[in-house]
């Protein structure tokens, strides 16, 4: 265990580990900047006072060991700008090595606001259910100054292209309020198999999440699911395949990949809702045909009002080679036959 303390108002540094922790838990008094304002109380300790027990946080709350401006708040208190916040000693768990290596990215975008990249297919956001970590985490360990660097939101670990994290609280919130209003724009590319005959269609079907019993998280449409809608553009057809432009109108989980799949076009190498009889086949070279190895689902363009000026910006992120090599194997297979 180690000790962390806040001297005299100001955040104490962690203790080197050549020295012996030798010093008592003290009272932290933090004033609120204005990257940590707008935030519940509760999440601000659970985030700062990292190997506490919740159970034990709330306890100092509800006991009132925990002032704000000298008076006693509840949990459900939100901080403002220039709050100083009195947190009683406790003993927090030295921070464990995450295991992930620190990684970079291709990067799209970087201000003091946003990073934006290309995420590779077969690449989680983050860890969990069975995997170590993921972007995020590869991010932090790479970027050990960051103060705070959160996802905006998350791509399938199958899935490839823009993925947008913040860099401050005040542009999480932003983005998020803009994705709750449907203000941002999100296109992506998805390879399906089937005879598709629309220039452009929508699918309005209700989506419903469930775990399977292995815990596994999945989604079917059902009646009382949740409204959801993609819009559908066939952008160029390869024999019983067809290039299509995804645009999100809502944004459910596995959206994209349920209303294909519920319509009868699964998309290549969908390992969750494709068929995966046609997976096997095209993990093999046939022909001219080359291999597929991945799920054909690409991230290709974001539009948002950026969170500091309320600019437009427009993203893009091209076709990853995997993909655009099995596009040309499809136009030599079609053009041998």
């Amino acid at each position: 265990m180690k000790d962390l303390a806040r001297v005299s108002g100001k955040r104490a540094e962690t203790q080197s580990a050549d020295q012996p922790s030798q010093v008592s838990p003290q009272v932290q008094l933090i004033t609120i900047s204005d990257e940590e304002a707008d935030q519940r109380i509760d999440n601000f300790l659970l985030r700062i006072c990292k190997g506490v027990p919740k159970s034990h946080i709330y306890r100092v709350l509800r006991s009132g060991e925990v002032r704000v401006n000298k008076g006693r708040i509840d949990q459900t208190y939100r901080l403002r700008e220039g709050d100083v916040v009195r947190v009683p000693p406790v003993r927090m768990a030295e921070k464990q090595p995450s295991g992930a290596p620190g990684s970079e990215f291709h990067i799209l975008l970087e201000d003091n606001h946003l990073l934006v990249i290309d995420k590779p297919a077969g690449v989680a956001v983050h860890g969990g259910s069975g995997v170590s970590y993921g972007v995020i985490e590869q991010l932090r360990a790479s970027r050990p100054q960051a103060k705070f660097l959160e996802l905006v939101h998350r791509l399938d670990r199958d899935t490839s292209g823009i993925l947008m994290l913040a860099k401050k609280r005040s542009a999480l919130t932003n983005m998020h309020e803009q994705i709750r209003d449907g203000d941002i724009d999100k296109r992506y590319f998805a390879l399906v198999h089937g005879n598709w005959q629309h220039a452009r269609q929508h699918i309005k079907l209700p989506l419903f999440k469930y775990n399977t019993p292995e815990g596994e998280r999945r989604v079917r449409v059902q009646s009382d699911g949740l409204p959801s809608h993609t819009v559908f553009t066939l952008i160029r057809k390869y024999g019983n395949f067809a290039l299509l432009d995804a645009e999100l109108k809502t944004g459910r989980t596995h959206q994209i990949r349920v209303h294909l799949s519920a319509s009868g076009f699964p998309i290549a190498g969908d390992d969750k809702y494709g068929d995966f009889g046609l997976n096997r086949s095209l993990q093999k070279a046939e022909g001219s045909r080359i291999a597929l190895k991945r799920m054909f689902l690409h991230a290709r363009q974001i539009t948002f009002l950026h969170p500091e000026s309320g600019k437009p910006v427009t993203l893009s992120a091209k076709l990853p080679p995997e993909c655009e090599h099995f596009l040309k194997s499809l136009d030599s297979t079609l053009a041998v036959t």
